[in-house]
């Protein structure tokens, strides 16, 4: 790691460094705008963990009511759509996933028109649950476009984040948001366990240190298991095997990353939206008692989900029958293991025994801080702390795995120029 900062500080790779310093200054910009509130709204309570899940992906923006108090959620619901109706729901959607990059670019842009269009709908739907009845028909359609432009805005920063930046647009305007809410939760648990009176003072010590070495022990857990890999043994027919001229398909144990989480974590605001929009209090005590992460039934809901995308993320990111394909025409074979069907099933079994503890690892790490604020009463909104730190962690690892590689990729081309010199 410090070899990469050194490398960075060179002045071969002062465009890097401007590239760097313009994701900080649109990150900077997404979390002044979640500063900036509707003109007429008010301030919301955002205690509920579902809320709370919310308001953490947009940066506090929601309980200030600002222009961005959406942030790119309509656009992961949207994803959440699109990439399930690539499994062969909707044939067109199946084509333009075979077509490579051409398909890729039309189906990007397919989901940034869906996660305007929800951008409107749940704008709408949100006006109408905080503003009360009292508003007329255009004040809701006032703040539903001002939350529309707000989304889509940040939708236009994320791809330049990835065009100019240094990639991952809209993960780190997630992963912005989530650290802009961290210090208040470190402040609430502190505030709940101390100052608060509620437990003795060596109690209320204790138990908060606890709490922050859970939050170590996270970081440690992401950072091991997202750097752990199981390699499968690759021959080639015109390779020798002898020395170091083994070649290996590495796969990670946690391939689909925090993806799951962020899906998980997104349709679970969607019953709570629900129950404030229909302002009925059977529902609300419905989805409070059941569908909520300190409730037996809804953190169940919520493993079900994680494993769920955990499984649907990884077979659609490595698609085994186009590694067994791919292999097979550049002549590459697993030992022991027949080229075609047999080695598309080799890798399929591979995948579904890493993923059950790639998805495990998720729901231990989610688990963590949500059993504790169950046993210590915190507030719901703390235990949503475990999954932002989750994705935190990942998103960040993933960027710097990006720095890193291009480092190499430029250090290799210097290199080779030189040599050709």
């Amino acid at each position: 790691m410090f070899q990469a900062l050194k490398q960075l500080s060179a002045p071969t790779n002062k465009d890097l460094r401007q590239r760097i310093y313009f994701t900080l200054g649109v990150l900077a910009l997404f979390i002044i705008g979640t500063y900036v509130q509707i003109p007429g709204t008010p301030t919301l309570d955002m205690s509920s963990g579902a809320f709370g899940t919310l308001n953490s992906f947009t940066g506090g923006a929601m309980q200030k009511f600002s222009i961005f108090s959406l942030g790119v959620t309509p656009y992961i619901t949207a994803s959440i759509i699109i990439q399930l109706l690539q499994l062969d729901i909707i044939p067109y959607f199946s084509e333009l996933k075979d077509e490579g990059p051409t398909g890729r670019q039309k189906i990007n842009k397919i989901t940034r028109y869906m996660g305007i269009v929800f951008a409107f709908i749940e704008g709408f739907v949100f006006a109408i649950a905080f503003l009360g009845s009292n508003k007329t028909t255009m004040d809701y359609m006032y703040v539903a476009t001002v939350i529309t432009a707000g989304t889509a805005f940040l939708l236009w920063l994320g791809d330049q984040i990835t065009q100019k930046g240094i990639g991952n647009g809209i993960s780190l305007l997630i992963m912005a948001g989530i650290i802009a809410t961290l210090p208040s939760t470190f402040v609430t648990v502190f505030e709940e366990l101390i100052s608060s009176g509620t437990y003795e003072l060596p109690l209320g010590i204790g138990l908060f240190v606890l709490f922050v070495i859970i939050y170590f022990l996270v970081v440690i857990g992401v950072i091991y298991i997202e750097e752990a890999e199981r390699r499968i043994q690759i021959q080639y027919a015109n390779k020798s095997t002898f020395g170091n001229n083994q070649s290996y398909m590495p796969i990670k144990i946690n391939t689909a990353g925090v993806v799951p989480v962020i899906f998980a974590s997104s349709l679970f605001t969607i019953p709570a939206v629900i129950a404030q929009f229909a302002n009925k209090e059977g529902l609300t005590n419905f989805i409070n008692n059941y569908l909520t992460y300190t409730k037996p039934v809804g953190f169940l809901i919520f493993v079900l989900l994680i494993y769920f995308f955990a499984y649907f993320y990884t077979f659609i990111q490595l698609r085994p029958e186009e590694l067994a394909k791919n292999l097979k025409e550049n002549g590459g074979f697993i030992p022991g293991v027949r080229p075609g069907k047999d080695t598309e099933d080799y890798i399929s079994k591979v995948l579904s025994r890493l993923t059950v503890f790639g998805a495990l690892f998720l729901v231990v790490i989610s688990a963590l801080p949500i059993i504790f604020s169950a046993v210590t009463n915190l507030p719901q909104s703390v235990s949503f702390g475990g999954t932002s730190l989750l994705i935190v962690v990942g998103v960040a690892l993933e960027t710097y795995r990006q720095l890193e590689g291009s480092l190499v990729s430029r250090n290799y081309k210097r290199g080779y120029t030189g040599r050709r010199r």
